[in-house]
């Protein structure tokens, strides 16, 4: 009997971007992985691409997520989804794509300071006079 001897970190095989998108941690399943590529979310090299696209070592992928944007360079394939750690050594963050996302973080944490909420809800009368207020304006 054959046993499996595949790594499941490799530098020879030919994965797809939904599933290496997938194996990375960027997204929880591979159907979203595909979702988020075919509404343009991901570029790969520059160009939005096919989520049956090849990742090749070297190429650098366009990850948007939420209000965040991640630029990589894929340093090694996996098909298999691993531990976060594992999972962070397949690609690398470029430094731009970390300082960017550092000062859009910043901004949020401001900007939350010039909208604040308040403490509790407000009750029914405390509605009824925000309604009114509405309502005139």
């Amino acid at each position: 009997m054959r046993q499996n001897t595949k790594n499941s970190v490799s530098d020879t095989s030919a994965i797809r971007l939904d599933k290496w998108l997938w194996a990375c941690r960027f997204y929880k399943t591979r159907a979203l992985a595909k979702n988020m590529i075919e509404g343009g979310k991901v570029h790969y090299n520059g160009q939005r691409c096919k989520a049956s696209k090849i990742v090749e070592i070297g190429a650098t992928v366009r990850v948007t997520q939420g209000g965040d944007e991640k630029h990589v360079i894929v340093q090694a394939l996996s098909e298999k989804r691993l531990a976060a750690p594992i999972a962070a050594a397949l690609y690398t963050e470029t430094a731009e794509s970390i300082e960017l996302r550092l000062q859009r973080s910043e901004l949020r944490k401001t900007n939350s300071l010039f909208a604040p909420h308040p403490d509790t809800k407000p009750d029914k009368k405390e509605r009824r006079k925000l309604l009114l207020l509405k309502s005139q304006q």
